[in-house]
């Protein structure tokens, strides 16, 4: 929300506060400050000045040199770049020594080696407008030499995140109370609009209708005919302009002026297009309405829309009909101030994807009791500016909800929390006293508050105790140590490991990535892992959109996605993984969460560079080492699955009887969907089967002291005896010596000539050494010999 400095003034005098000061206090006091804006100038250095001649710069086509009368007796030299001047004009004009809009200072100088004295400006300079495309031509008869301060005032914006629990901050008023409170300054009016002096009188049902109370309890209506709708008064325009509103017309900006000075948003409509009376109801299924903003919506049974006997005129709480829309033309208004139950609004706007400063306002919860206020103010202002007749009541059907109440303080429990035992009680009294709440009675112990009905957060007695801490400031809390040490429980444990996973794969060149949990249902064709095989995917009751249907049964779909984004932006060496929670739903419809993480591979093994540009291409091995490189992975096995749907060379990855996950290639024809020009490998793994094979800390050892021996053995073996058994046999055996096993060689002959084709030829190399000595042949010779014995046993292998 922007605010204006020169607005506020109108509530109290901050002109002791510096920007900086005042943008503390408002962060101190939670109110976040998202940025602060300087409009005008308040420099006596920029003046209006009159061109009173110009010629072509004598170095450069795009320039003129001009000379102009700046009211101090004598002309002055300016080089400009502008086009859109004549002869006679009067523009702004910066002086030497004055300092523009972000911190610009003007000097004297030269311009392609002629003089320049100061420089003529655009609105857009002085932060005032937009930019034209030259400079700010001013009105004929301002006289020259006149400061632009006097003409066009300074101000300073602050755009405000206001938290939405505190909806009394929208509107000056509202800002200009709580910085009251802040300061200590008085208000220089009253702190709401609680009390008004309209005569009302209960709506008959052929005036007002409400036929959803439960969306709008408290509705109002004014009627005044003989209104003149024209453009706005001065003051009236800049007001809204300071605060990026656009004026439309005298009764729609009072309208807007009235929301943003005291949070009451309302709405005028034509009454000459009124049909009968106002009725409050839900829309009928499939209704539309022709909004304010040009577009039509489509409605649902549950939006809460303000009608009359033939249609719907408004979506309440949200925007206006275009139909019964205040125009030119209008001579009498019927005007609007309603109360409006916040979670309707919320949901109507977010579901149709229509936002205005009135839902913001309403969805978060408006003072019920200052409805009134709002239109008595709103009136006053039409009838001032717009004349006309305003009924002699106001018309009202059902009554302004109760909202707040009293709240007991605990005194003793206050100091406690604060943590401040030496708060006087009448300091903490009088902030909130500061803050509009009115004691009723106290004790030492106790003390009971009436709450302010625009204070709709006020609710519970630790609720005053946190107003009493911002007021009073964090920094006057003596600070202490109150931590203590706690054992490490299963949760520390998971996250550490799935840090060390993170660390591990971002020391090998892995990049992580935090994809979304939902997804599209055609992207679970990208699922790795058969994780549909419970009971299908778990899909939303009511998805945000197409894009996010379903909760995530494997994370390597939004890999993927990532990679076809990176693989469009130009990257082709891809190494991504993301650790987090899939969803899998079970035949009993229940849906189970996993922790899982995914790996991606693609493109050359190594950069590019002037000593070799085409690299290797990465393969399915490479992906396997990364996989073999991470804590709690031992004697990796691979059972191959069946290849299908978006994936080949689709395997199971196993760790003795763990089951670690899964691996495959992206299929070609799917890899060229998402425009790779290499081919792209995927693994996913189980987090809580890592965690299981998982050693703790890493040890280290120290370097062998003392050579290594090698031999070699080659055996035959039926065809379908994986390798991974073989290695798994010889990583198992217990001979103390045997301190590696490498497959160097596999053989296989389809014709049978050489070999049966249900064979093949597997040779190894084995390596030896002792910790301890250096080996003698004759002892390698004996281990070999019980290794290659044992390994007869094991598998059904013949020795070469």
């Amino acid at each position: 929300m922007q605010v204006s400095l020169n607005w506020l003034q109108t509530h109290l005098d901050l002109s002791a506060y510096t920007t900086a000061q005042l943008s503390d206090l408002l962060t101190f006091a939670g109110i976040e400050v998202e940025g602060i804006e300087e409009k005008g100038v308040s420099s006596d250095k920029v003046v209006v000045a009159q061109i009173q001649s110009f010629e072509q710069h004598p170095n450069a086509d795009k320039l003129s040199v001009c000379q102009v009368d700046d009211g101090s007796g004598s002309l002055r030299q300016i080089v400009c770049g502008a086009k859109n001047f004549k002869a006679g004009d009067k523009v702004p004009l910066a002086l030497p020594g004055a300092v523009l809009p972000g911190g610009f200072e003007i000097k004297e100088g030269k311009l392609r080696g002629v003089d320049s004295n100061g420089m003529m400006c655009s609105g857009k300079e002085l932060g005032i407008g937009e930019d034209t495309g030259g400079l700010w031509i001013l009105e004929a008869d301002l006289p020259a030499g006149k400061p632009i301060k006097e003409i066009v005032a300074s101000d300073t914006l602050f755009d405000l995140e206001i938290t939405p629990n505190r909806s009394d901050l929208l509107s000056h008023l509202g800002l200009a109370r709580e910085l009251a409170a802040l300061t200590g300054l008085p208000l220089k009016g009253e702190r709401d609009h609680v009390k008004t002096s309209s005569k009302t009188h209960a709506a008959r049902a052929d005036e007002i209708t409400i036929e959803a109370t439960d969306g709008c309890p408290y509705y109002t209506a004014r009627i005044i005919k003989g209104v003149k709708v024209g453009p706005s008064p001065a003051w009236l325009k800049a007001r809204l302009e300071s605060i990026g509103l656009r004026p439309i017309n005298n009764i729609v900006d009072i309208t807007n002026y009235v929301m943003m000075e005291m949070g009451q948003s309302l709405h005028a409509f034509d009454l000459d297009k009124l049909s009968g009376g106002i009725v409050v109801r839900r829309a009928a299924e499939g209704e539309k309405l022709l909004a304010l903003d040009g577009l039509e919506y489509s409605l649902l049974g549950e939006d809460l829309v303000i009608a009359d006997s033939q249609r719907a005129l408004a979506i309440a709480g949200v925007m206006g009909g275009e139909a019964t829309g205040v125009v030119e033309g209008t001579t009498s208004i019927l005007l609007e101030s309603a109360y409006f139950t916040p979670s309707g609004v919320r949901r109507t706007s977010r579901r149709l994807g229509l936002h205005s400063d009135s839902s913001y306002r309403f969805e978060r919860g408006i003072d019920p009791l200052q409805v009134q206020g709002g239109s008595d103010l709103a009136v006053k202002l039409i009838l001032t500016i717009a004349g006309g007749e305003a009924g002699e009541t106001l018309r009202i059907a059902g009554e302004a909800p109760s909202l707040v109440g009293e709240v007991e303080l605990d005194e003793i429990r206050t100091h406690r929390l604060l943590g401040m035992p030496d708060l006087p009680a009448d300091e903490a009294h009088g902030i909130l006293e500061k803050l509009g709440l009115i004691k009723k009675a106290a004790t030492r112990e106790k003390s009971r508050w009436a709450i302010p009905s625009y204070r709709l957060d006020l609710q519970r007695s630790v609720d005053l105790v946190e107003e009493i801490a911002r007021v009073v400031g964090l920094d006057r809390v003596p600070s202490k140590f109150t931590a203590s040490f706690s054992q490490g429980d299963a949760t520390d444990r998971h996250y550490d490991h799935a840090m060390q996973l993170r660390q591990t794969l971002a020391n090998r060149g892995y990049h992580e990535a935090q994809t979304l949990r939902l997804v599209s249902t055609p992207q679970i064709d990208d699922a790795l892992g058969n994780p549909l095989g419970f009971g299908g995917a778990a899909a939303l009751k009511n998805p945000l959109s197409e894009d996010h249907t379903t909760l995530r049964p494997s994370i390597v779909p939004g890999l993927l996605a990532s990679a076809a984004l990176n693989i469009r932006q130009g990257a082709s060496r891809l190494r991504l993984f993301e650790v987090g929670r899939v969803f899998l739903k079970l035949p009993n419809g229940q849906v189970r969460e996993e922790e899982r993480l995914a790996i991606l591979l693609s493109g050359p093994v190594s950069p590019s560079s002037w000593h070799g540009r085409d690299t290797k291409a990465a393969d399915v091995y490479d992906l396997r080492g990364v996989v073999e490189s991470l804590p709690g992975v031992s004697a990796l096995e691979i059972k191959s699955l069946k290849d299908g749907g978006a994936f080949l060379l689709h395997s199971e990855l196993k760790s003795g009887n763990r089951v670690l996950g899964w691996i495959a290639q992206l299929h070609p024809a799917r890899a060229r969907q998402i425009d790779a020009r290499h081919p792209v490998y995927v693994v996913e793994l189980l987090l809580s089967a890592l965690r299981q094979g998982s050693a703790g800390p890493a040890k280290f050892t120290d370097l062998p002291r003392f050579p290594a021996m090698t031999r070699d053995v080659a055996f035959e073996l039926p065809a379908d005896v994986s390798n991974a058994k073989v290695s798994a046999f010889f990583s198992g055996i217990k001979e103390p010596l045997l301190m590696k096993s490498e497959l160097f060689d596999i053989f296989t002959d389809p014709t049978g000539a050489r070999l049966p084709k249900d064979r093949k030829s597997s040779a190894w190399t084995l390596t030896y050494r002792a910790s301890d000595k250096t080996l003698e042949t004759a002892e390698v010779d004996a281990a070999h010999a019980r290794i290659l014995a044992a390994l007869q046993k094991a598998l059904p292998v013949t020795i070469r």
